[in-house]
């Protein structure tokens, strides 16, 4: 295996249920918007992919609370409040790293491995994971973070792997993602790249039968646990 690639959102830490969702009620709240979004709402939200995108959609279908021509700043105030609201439950340490993920980053970085993480989440927010719940020595074992717009284009399209294989100067067929959404797989597949999936809270039901392996998580020892070379056989011949 040439790298391990991580998706930020379900993969590092469970992120969606007790982390967006609530930092983006908070910034509907703090402009003084009465919407707020559910557990099952927002579950059905993330069928689309990307914040900016989920919010343009609920309110062409609900309401937009604001004018046409006011429309593209509201977004983009919003998504900055959410990510202020999201690195805050961050800093807290509200959002544990899930299970497994700190001990396979030491394993494969040990091994030679390349690391990065892939997500279409706000770039900020991404790196807010890495750095402090991975912590700083293990966010310097990472070769590159690619998130937020660094592509025009959200998973599933392949994108952002694609530009990660080209500015890694990988061999897909060498590499593994770790994803735990049907749209996150999608992408990987799209990339030519083989796939894992660790499943979270919002994606335990979807579509995986085109993965390499899933897991319910990575584990830790002396529970089961997945290893660097278990991961290394899901690897395209």
């Amino acid at each position: 295996m040439d790298a391990l690639i991580f998706d930020c959102d379900g993969v590092l830490v469970d992120t969606e249920r007790d982390g967006h969702r609530v930092a983006f009620n908070r910034a509907f709240a703090a402009l003084g918007f009465s919407f707020e979004w559910s557990v099952q709402e927002y579950g059905e939200l993330l069928k689309i992919a990307g914040g900016k995108e989920r919010m343009r959609s609920y309110f062409d279908k609900v309401r937009w609370p604001v004018k046409p021509v006011d429309q593209d700043a509201l977004i983009k105030r919003l998504h900055e409040l959410k990510t202020d609201y999201f690195i805050q439950l961050i800093e807290t340490g509200e959002l544990p790293v899930r299970s497994g993920i700190n001990r396979i980053v030491d394993e494969a970085h040990a091994a030679g491995v390349k690391l990065a993480v892939c997500s279409t989440s706000n770039e900020r927010a991404v790196t807010g994971v890495v750095s402090r719940l991975l912590g700083p020595e293990r966010h310097a074992k990472f070769s590159a973070i690619f998130a937020g717009d660094i592509v025009t284009r959200k998973k599933p399209d392949p994108a952002i792997y694609q530009l990660s294989i080209d500015r890694l100067r990988l061999d897909p067929g060498r590499c593994l993602v770790i994803e735990d959404s049907h749209n996150g797989l999608l992408a990987a597949a799209g990339a030519g790249i083989a796939c894992a999936i660790t499943t979270s809270a919002y994606t335990v039901t979807e579509d995986f039968s085109k993965a390499g392996a899933v897991y319910p998580e990575l584990g830790d020892p002396p529970g089961h646990y997945i290893g660097l070379s278990d991961l290394e056989r899901l690897l395209h011949p």
